[in-house]
């Protein structure tokens, strides 16, 4: 598939809505883009200008001093320990890996490339830019022989769905059946809510519980987009088997795929410092409990949501129709169309606004 046959980008469709919400008296609200809007942590800051002499290219395989903050972060924050400096990359933001990972790990046409039902559009677009076929499924004896590559998106973007060990182990156990690389999109770990989660953390596929000591054939990806709001830093890495990591890291070689050096140093911080990542999840957390019951009292049915940065939600009608009737209100949601033809009557909320914005949406919603 040549680039130039990709679909439009999808969010230029909501560019109408946009319009009418902002022409609201009381301006828009809007909670479609998980883009976070409160500072960068102080300490990260600090070690971004303290890098700024980087007149040296960039190592693409990451400094010393990165590789072991990651091993450090997945040994304390996901319950990984024994990583090495040779199991870890850094990357430029993880939208590019999800997006180049099936290039770099040799699919082609007519594999096959797995991912969820609730989907962000990135894992079938990055299928299709190698000829490969997407195939949505949250069933793994779904799952086909031809498949080379399985996402996992755990809590998942848009339905923050959480998987626990035992599915986790599951999912492992079916890629390796079917010969396949299986990938876990986790960026939203520190994120858990509901259930269990509200106390536990959300497991990673490297843990100990899901690949029983085996890294083989299992890679984690992680942003620290959310957690520490550095979405313009580009900020990013994996982990998982050796042998994979190897082989990525000598694609993103040859293409110059180099996290900035200063980056890589914020990065340092970031990693090291959990009470910035603790004071971000209680500012969701307080947006959440705002927005939440708002929708539920206007009559909006809440799926999953139990982790993650949004709230999957549906009134039992076309979610085109939903974005109308919001941006009467001035509010600006996420269209389920957008994430796989399974859910044409949800919509995503985001939480990445302002307290008064989500404060301001829950008023409307209750107008």
């Amino acid at each position: 598939m040549a680039v130039r046959d990709l679909d439009d980008y999808p969010w230029d469709a909501v560019a109408p809505y946009a319009a009418r919400a902002k022409e609201h008296p009381g301006g828009i609200v809007d909670l479609s883009i998980g883009s976070p809007v409160d500072p960068t942590p102080a300490v990260v800051a600090d070690a971004l200008r303290a890098a700024t002499d980087a007149h040296a290219y960039p190592q693409t395989v990451g400094t010393s001093a990165l590789r072991e903050a990651i091993v450090d972060w997945y040994a304390r924050r996901r319950g990984v320990a024994g990583l090495s400096a040779d199991e870890v990359l850094p990357t430029v933001g993880s939208k590019e890996l999800v997006a180049l990972l099936p290039l770099l790990l040799g699919v082609g046409p007519g594999d096959i490339v797995v991912h969820p039902r609730a989907a962000y559009p990135t894992y079938a677009v990055s299928a299709k830019l190698v000829g490969a076929v997407p195939v949505a499924s949250d069933d793994p004896p779904e799952w086909p022989e031809g498949t080379k590559l399985v996402w996992l998106n755990t809590p998942g973007n848009p339905d923050g769905r959480v998987l626990d060990a035992v599915e986790l182990r599951a999912a492992v156990a079916r890629a390796r059946e079917l010969g396949a690389v299986i990938a876990s999109d986790e960026c939203y770990a520190e994120l858990g809510w509901d259930g269990p989660w509200a106390d536990e953390p959300v497991p990673s596929i490297l843990d100990p519980q899901v690949t029983g000591g085996d890294r083989r054939g299992i890679l984690s990806v992680y942003s620290l987009s959310k957690q520490s709001n550095l979405a313009g830093y580009r900020a990013a890495f994996l982990a998982g088997d050796s042998a994979l990591v190897a082989d990525t890291l000598t694609a993103r070689k040859h293409l110059g795929l180099m996290p900035p050096g200063p980056v890589q140093a914020a990065m340092v911080a970031a990693l090291g410092d959990d009470a910035h990542v603790a004071e971000q999840r209680e500012r969701y957390r307080a947006r959440r409990d705002v927005l939440r019951p708002a929708l539920e009292r206007a009559g909006f049915r809440i799926d999953h949501s139990e982790g993650g940065l949004y709230l999957w939600a549906t009134e039992g009608r076309d979610a085109w129709e939903t974005m109308g009737a919001l941006a009467e209100r001035g509010i600006l949601a996420g269209p389920g169309h957008f994430y796989g033809e399974h859910f044409p009557q949800h919509v995503r909320f985001s939480l990445t606004a302002t307290d008064e914005r989500i404060a301001e949406a829950a008023r409307r919603l209750g107008a």
